[in-house]
């Protein structure tokens, strides 16, 4: 059994399962009755927690529903697929191939691989084969997201009128490339190979949790990158606060050093030189989105803070009575963010509006659930 079946409580993993389930448009119910069939975090036994949401998967996908059975796959390899982990790496694997399948039925869909020296990972993108190069949104989640996830709003590409990338972060999903403090040259990599099939020069990015931290990051050193739309990114006190720190869930600590390649007990060590200086939060003078959640209990509130000390930057702040990622506010917050990474792409104000108003309305949904986030 890996690391993160043996050490994170199951109630734990319950937990966060659920606003992850939540947060792809599963419903409640359906996710109790799978949760209620859990008898262990990992292994290979009926009631282990990869197995049994693999097993559902399997049944949605013989019924040709490969959408629903990527995120069942993606809830069975949660939060990571560990080397030594075999349940989790075939979810993993069924995810991707899943996903595939579901997407050679659609047009315009593809698959970019990088490779760079630390590793290799992979893009699913859409509208780069428009007459005339589109601006480039860069979709990214956080530690926990594979990028299959991010399924509906490729299918949206051309009603956007963008070109997608969606990806993931070092250590998830496929990505094969450790987590380090300058993990965002990745996003100047895929911004490289998509530049003669997208407008990269203006590029924006919804990028959620950790995946805000990696593109402020880039957006510090690429300007290329010409705005983030984001949801509970630490910046700067997630790392530096101790006291914070102490109170951070174990299974984000272990996902973290999953990730990093370190114990979970040096997670907070190695983290630290991560945070944002005031002196680069200073320099952020591209928009930035921010939407917190007030319940969060993995990235402080006080990022906030930090983001708006200087009232002339094009900041905004949305706030949510939520928890982190704020799953029970996506209608919201999928609106915030599209309307903002739209707005940096140069896309008319009258088509914004009329998309963020389809969108508000379920008419840009696909799929049983009506997500354009999944």
């Amino acid at each position: 059994m890996s690391d993160a079946a043996a050490g994170a409580p199951l109630d734990e993993l319950r937990r966060y399962a659920r606003l992850h389930a939540r947060a792809q448009g599963l419903a409640p119910e359906h996710c109790r009755r799978l949760l209620a069939q859990v008898s262990s975090a990992g292994g290979e036994g009926p009631g282990a927690w990869p197995v049994v949401f693999t097993r559902a998967g399997d049944v949605l996908a013989g019924h040709g529903r490969y959408l629903d059975a990527v995120r069942h796959y993606g809830l069975a390899r949660f939060p990571y697929a560990a080397v030594d982990d075999a349940a989790r790496r075939r979810a993993q694997q069924r995810c991707v191939a899943a996903f595939d399948r579901w997407r050679r039925t659609r047009r315009g869909i593809q698959r970019l691989e990088l490779r760079l020296t630390e590793g290799e990972f992979a893009c699913w993108t859409a509208g780069t084969a428009a007459r005339g190069p589109r601006p480039l949104v860069l979709v990214m989640g956080g530690i926990v997201s594979v990028k299959e996830q991010w399924a509906p709003i490729l299918a949206h590409a051309d009603a956007l009128g963008v070109a997608l990338a969606v990806t993931e972060l070092p250590g998830v999903g496929e990505n094969t490339m450790p987590y380090r403090a300058d993990s965002h040259r990745m996003i100047g990599a895929v911004l490289d190979a998509l530049a003669d099939r997208a407008d990269v020069r203006r590029t924006s990015a919804i990028a959620l949790s950790f995946g805000g931290h990696l593109a402020l990051r880039a957006a510090l050193t690429d300007d290329r990158v010409r705005g983030v739309a984001t949801v509970g990114a630490p910046l700067r006190h997630f790392f530096l606060d101790r006291d914070w720190q102490a109170g951070v869930p174990a299974l984000t600590r272990r996902t973290l050093a999953h990730l990093i390649g370190c114990p979970p007990s040096g997670v907070f060590d190695a983290v630290r030189p991560w945070a944002l200086s005031e002196d680069e939060l200073a320099r952020l003078r591209i928009p930035v989105t921010y939407a917190a959640a007030l319940r969060d209990d993995i990235v402080p509130l006080t990022e906030t803070g930090a983001l708006l000390k200087d009232p002339q930057a094009p900041h905004e702040v949305l706030l949510l009575d939520d928890e982190h990622g704020a799953p029970a506010e996506l209608a919201r917050v999928r609106g915030a963010l599209l309307r903002a990474a739209l707005r940096t792409s140069g896309t008319p104000p009258l088509r914004r509006a009329a998309l963020a108003a389809a969108d508000g309305a379920g008419r840009l949904s696909f799929g049983r659930r009506g997500r354009l986030w999944v």
